[in-house]
């Protein structure tokens, strides 16, 4: 070590973070040393009241016009491409552009 108190502190602080990434290896081997299941990302410690029940109920709630409204959609749709304009007329607003 060198006598420069500046020098001494900084090699002081390399050491301690030395020590602080061996005591991190040794933690990171003890845990691979142990087969098993892990627990999910983000999950380990996440405990929750919410419920696979709750997700049904709001995707029943939201989604439940979904299939009605895709049909309706679908009908308006075939009704306007079966729907040919007659000669000179003009197309209707908000259809598509001549260019």
């Amino acid at each position: 070590m060198a006598e420069d108190p500046l020098e001494r502190q900084h090699e002081r602080e390399r050491e301690q973070e030395r020590k602080r990434l061996r005591e991190e290896e040794q933690k990171d081997l003890d845990v691979e040393s142990h087969r098993g299941p892990r627990p999910l990302e983000g999950y380990a410690g996440g405990h929750t009241t919410w419920t696979g029940q709750q997700d049904d109920d709001s995707a029943r709630r939201i989604h439940a016009g979904d299939a009605q409204a895709s049909w309706e959609a679908s009908e308006r749709q075939a009704r306007l491409e079966t729907e040919a304009p007659e000669p000179g007329a003009q197309p209707p607003r908000g259809g598509p552009r001549s260019r």
